[in-house]
């Protein structure tokens, strides 16, 4: 085993060495590489393969100038990123980030975390991420607009149903894409429905796709508590974020019993010991795109707490459904000495390694990112399936295939960690379950 570590550690030194500065990619690497041991011991074809070494290579990374002009016909450039990361199970399949914060690093730790969750869901589809340093926040529709189109201008040669299927990710919704189709048919003069998910559902897009990642984190979250024997109704929850994904995993968890008792955004969170009132939320993030805030105007008992931590609430669950890295330790340990019973990941990442230490430690159910917020992209790829098919589902059926892939990807990472000797270590059994369906691929196409 010693001879085993010492290579995967020259693996993660040699991505450093790499990749320069990058430091979200190291963490997400060296997350993966960490519980890969036992793997390599039993498959020691992908050491002599050089199987990790490959997957933490990008196959592809494009890097291109975005030029927009804004309301008062002001040039702006931004940079795009699209890294196409592994094609052994399937077309790249990733979303598109636009937010100031986005670099190549934090496209490639995307994209890196992307080929083991769209493993973990079963269907046929490779791992990527795209974005831009662009930020939405204060834009026109007519700016957003511009802006999109530029950067499909770029991007189109890039893409297609069977090579490269891009979807949203934070600062990309529905009104996003569907610029970014009209520009793509426009440039293409082909109705390729299949090159963008996170379609309108009037126009090629699936029921539940809005849904489905905080969905997906709450049919995580009740497997995970169903295996300890512990219902989900009647618990107390947190969810961090008011974007997307928080707010329906929010509407998950009341549907299930659990309240909810706060959720945030990026300048603060508010508390509300009633149980949050979804319809205030969705009308504020949907509708007005106001800041979380203002929902203390519109509800007697609730308070809003300006850059404060929501880890410090007590809670049975908590849900960090906003970015990377927002979960560090030290809230983690108040999460645990207030009596949190599990996590479920519904953002990329945003737990430290450190807070999940503090979390395995402690015993408490521990659902990664990977696994658990699966959800989205799984339901992109149902998505792909109506529009190869020309088909479309009712939400009923759409919602049931969705929670019948979380089951199965929590069954596969539960048996996987019990195998491998490490019962109840989710972070070990996705890996491991994400490696071996990308790796056997891989193998079977020689060296490429």
């Amino acid at each position: 085993m010693s001879d085993v570590n010492a290579r995967l550690e020259a693996i993660y030194n040699q991505v450093v060495q790499r990749n320069q500065g990058e430091l979200e990619f190291h963490q997400a690497v060296k997350e993966v590489i960490e519980t890969l041991g036992p793997v390599l011991q039993k498959h020691p074809e992908y050491a002599e393969q050089k199987v990790i070494e490959r997957i933490c290579e990008p196959e592809r990374q494009i890097i291109f100038r975005v030029p927009w002009t804004d309301d008062k016909g002001e040039v702006h450039i931004n940079r795009g990123f699209r890294v196409q990361f592994n094609s052994a199970l399937g077309p790249y399949k990733g979303g598109i980030r636009f937010h100031p914060s986005v670099t190549l690093g934090t496209i490639k730790f995307l994209g890196f975390e992307q080929i083991f969750k769209n493993a973990l869901t079963g269907m046929p589809i490779g791992g990527g991420k795209g974005g831009s340093d662009f930020d939405p926040k204060g834009k026109s529709d007519a700016e957003v607009m511009r802006f999109t189109q530029s950067f499909v201008t770029e991007l189109w040669r890039h893409i297609g149903e069977y090579t490269d299927v891009p979807a949203g990710d934070i600062g990309v919704g529905a009104r996003e894409i569907g610029y970014m189709f009209g520009q793509f048919k426009r440039l293409t003069n082909r109705y390729e429905s299949g090159v963008l998910t996170g379609k309108s559902p009037t126009w090629g897009g699936a029921l539940v796709r809005k849904e489905a990642t905080g969905y997906g984190a709450v049919f995580f979250l009740e497997e995970m508590l169903k295996v300890r024997g512990i219902a989900l109704e009647g618990k107390t929850a947190i969810v961090s974020g008011s974007g997307n994904v928080a707010i329906y995993a929010i509407e998950k968890l009341q549907q299930y019993g659990a309240k909810v008792i706060a959720c945030s955004d990026s300048n603060g969170f508010i508390h509300d010991p009633n149980g949050i009132s979804l319809a205030i939320v969705k009308q504020l993030k949907e509708v007005e795109r106001k800041r979380i805030s203002e929902y203390v105007n519109l509800r007697s008992g609730a308070t809003y707490v300006a850059n404060g931590n929501i880890w410090d609430l007590a809670c049975d669950v908590a849900l960090p459904c906003a970015t990377q890295n927002e979960l560090n330790e030290a809230s983690a340990r108040s999460l645990i000495s207030n009596g949190l019973i599990a996590v479920s990941e519904g953002a990329n990442m945003p737990s430290t390694p450190a807070a999940i230490r503090v979390f395995q430690d402690a015993g408490i159910a521990y659902g990664l990112g990977k696994a658990a917020n699966a959800g989205g992209v799984a339901t992109s790829a149902l998505e792909m399936q109506q529009n190869a098919s020309r088909d479309s589902w009712n939400f009923e059926f759409s919602e049931q295939r969705l929670k019948t892939i979380m089951q199965n990807i929590h069954q596969d990472c539960f048996n996987t960690a019990e195998e491998y000797g490490h019962k109840g270590n989710y972070v070990l059994g996705a890996n491991i379950v994400g490696l071996r369906r990308v790796a056997e691929a891989m193998l079977a196409f020689g060296v490429i």
